[in-house]
């Protein structure tokens, strides 16, 4: 049994097209290193994103018909983010069958959160060409929608950086401040590092894929070392 036959049967999903899914598993550095492979999983995280889209508006519309159209963009924000998907690529071990270059794989790749919420994506998209929409309707109600109790509790649905700021307004009658602190990684695939302030004083650091995903988790930091 191959390795990605190991991954079908934990998931009990079991791929017609088996080079859909190897391209969902295939990180752009891959394609450097290794010619004959001409697709990275970008094209299909493209379109899952699109269908957990769908899937996630359905679900909230029918969880909350009393929710208003801001509160379920919140809610679904917080379902689908970065770290939510990560975390589930870590429990469906998507991170151990990724095909990653020497460089992404020595470097703590498999354990990257932008690259897992984008193979979460990427699988998603590749479900879907294989087996249509139902499947990726059951695949996301068993690993991703039941997130949305505990979302709900922990507030985690307001956006990290309002947060923040009603807290730094309401302890210090300061508006926070974010500052690039780093940045790594080829043009294609670079990772910020911004820190969030009050005056001189660093209250959080956080990394993404962009400054705009660097400063919300720079602010759920911040909120974080508050705890």
């Amino acid at each position: 049994m191959n390795d990605l036959e190991i991954l079908e049967h934990s998931l009990n999903i079991i791929f017609n097209n088996k080079e859909l899914l190897r391209t969902a598993l295939t990180h752009r550095s891959f394609l450097n290193e290794h010619k004959e492979t001409k697709c990275s999983n970008e094209r299909l995280e493209f379109l899952g994103d699109a269908v957990l889209q769908f899937l996630s508006s359905r679900f909230l519309y029918d969880k909350f018909p009393g929710s208003p159209e801001g509160d379920l963009t919140n809610f679904r924000a917080s379902l689908v983010c970065a770290p939510s998907l990560a975390e589930a690529s870590r429990s469906l071990n998507f991170g151990e069958f990724l095909f990653l270059s020497r460089g992404e794989e020595d470097s703590g790749g498999r354990k990257r959160e932008y690259i897992l919420a984008n193979t979460f994506e990427a699988f998603l998209g590749a479900l879907f060409l294989d087996q249509g929409l139902e499947p990726c309707k059951k695949m996301v109600e068993e690993n991703l929608f039941p997130k949305i109790d505990q979302i709900l509790s922990d507030q985690t649905y307001k956006d990290y950086k309002s947060r923040f700021q009603e807290h730094a307004q309401e302890k210090y009658n300061q508006t926070p401040e974010y500052k690039e602190v780093g940045s790594w990684g080829p043009d294609h695939n670079k990772t910020f590092q911004m820190g969030v302030y009050i005056g001189e004083r660093e209250l959080g650091k956080g990394d993404g894929s962009s400054k705009q995903k660097a400063e919300q988790a720079a602010a759920k930091n911040a909120l974080d070392n508050l705890a």
